[in-house]
């Protein structure tokens, strides 16, 4: 018979899981589920691009053929004369679109902003028109669609058949036009900006009873 009592065994700690409860009624943690932008994306880039290039469409199918047939020719100066007046527009059709949306600040004023929009409407206006005039002469990619609608009096083919130089006298007109503006911007920046006063005085003049300007002293040897 031994002496002595046994020690009681200690007991084991337990685990975390079984530490810490999940209280009732709380949740359980997941993490957030990211929103499927995509689709939405999806379905608002095909409208959007149907949208644009429809104008575009619609010019080249109803005015491409009279503008280039008729008016073009008709224009003072001929066809040619009519392509720089329409290149020279590019850079100012694009200029009188883009500043005003350069002026929009959603931050400070949205009715503001809008105002600002607005006014780039007739700017984008213009830009669709220059372009629908360009657009009516640009030619399938491939030749096997130069077809006779392509051939016929106004049409792409024809346009670059009886004026072969029409994209050089555009291309030329569009980067006058363009460095022209460049310019006149810069200088009515440089006329807007102030000039600082100056803080340097004027030189003294020199006293009269000393022609040499030292005012009676002797120069230096």
């Amino acid at each position: 018979m031994s002496g002595g009592s046994a020690r009681p065994k200690r007991r084991k700690a337990a685990g975390s899981a079984l530490r810490y409860e999940h209280r009732p009624g709380r949740p359980p943690e997941s993490r957030p589920e990211k929103r499927g932008w995509g689709c939405l994306w999806a379905c608002l880039v095909l409208p959007g691009f149907v949208a644009l290039i429809m104008p575009l469409v619609l010019f080249d199918m109803y005015w491409g053929h009279e503008l280039w047939g008729d008016f073009a020719p008709a224009w003072p100066g001929g066809a040619y004369a009519f392509t720089g007046v329409a290149g020279a527009l590019v850079p100012v059709v694009f200029f009188a679109w883009a500043a005003p949306l350069t002026r929009m600040d959603w931050k400070t004023s949205k009715a503001r902003s809008l105002a600002w929009v607005a006014a780039s409407l007739p700017g984008l206006g213009a830009c669709y028109l220059v372009a629908g005039v360009i657009a009516t002469t640009v030619r399938p990619k491939r030749r096997r669609d130069w077809d006779g609608d392509c051939y016929s009096e106004g049409g792409p083919c024809w346009v670059h058949v009886h004026y072969p130089w029409l994209w050089v006298v555009g291309l030329v007109s569009t980067l006058v036009a363009a460095a022209l503006l460049i310019t006149l911007l810069v200088r009515l920046g440089r006329r807007a900006t102030p000039t600082p006063p100056s803080t340097s005085a004027p030189p003294g003049d020199p006293t009269p009873g000393s022609p040499t300007g030292t005012g009676g002293r002797r120069p230096p040897a």
